[in-house]
């Protein structure tokens, strides 16, 4: 399974071993305001963490736990994924962070490297990213990534914001080795 690294954050597959961690940070209703709309139960999170296991078994990518370097936590969670779970879809990039990394710029890191990892690692031609319409936090991140608006479509049984990026693009702002 891989691991990536940026200057504040290694990513690992989500595994038992984070599950403290991982609900500790799906437990805050801030946290999961645009995307369950409620905290997460101990059981879901462990639900969540057999079915991203899989995946990655299946795919070979999937959610990973962003665990800060320099102290050792479980800050964050992200993922490479298709988009409704289905591989004929296109890729999608999805974050989240823990409350107390709000505002420090770790979720614009980790979508640089989720979407470096998608065009270098994975070869995907095109990466989505979804978000709830009242979310203009992702937006922004999103806007920083150079991802154009796509639009309103029905995700997950929701209406979401869809924005797109494609390898073309992003390789030739960010060619290898620059």
């Amino acid at each position: 399974m891989t691991i990536l690294t940026t200057e504040r954050l290694r990513f690992e597959p989500f595994d038992a071993v984070h599950l403290d961690g991982l609900q500790t940070m799906n437990r805050d209703p801030e946290v999961q305001r645009y995307l369950l709309g409620r905290p997460e139960t101990p059981e879901e999170t462990l639900a969540s963490i057999g079915r991203v296991k899989a995946r990655w078994a299946a795919l070979g990518y999937s959610w990973w736990a962003f665990i800060e370097r320099d102290s050792g936590e479980l800050v964050g969670a992200g993922c490479i994924q298709h988009l409704g779970h289905d591989p004929a879809n296109p890729h999608e990039i999805g974050w989240r962070l823990r409350r107390d990394r709000w505002g420090m710029g770790l979720a614009s890191e980790a979508a640089r490297e989720l979407v470096r990892h998608g065009f270098e690692g994975l070869q995907a031609p095109l990466l989505c990213a979804i978000r709830h319409p009242g979310n203009a936090g992702s937006a922004r991140v999103m806007d920083k990534l150079g991802m154009r608006y796509a639009g309103l479509q029905r995700w997950g049984g929701e209406e979401v914001a869809v924005h797109q990026l494609g390898r073309d693009d992003w390789i030739g702002r960010h060619p290898a080795g620059a």
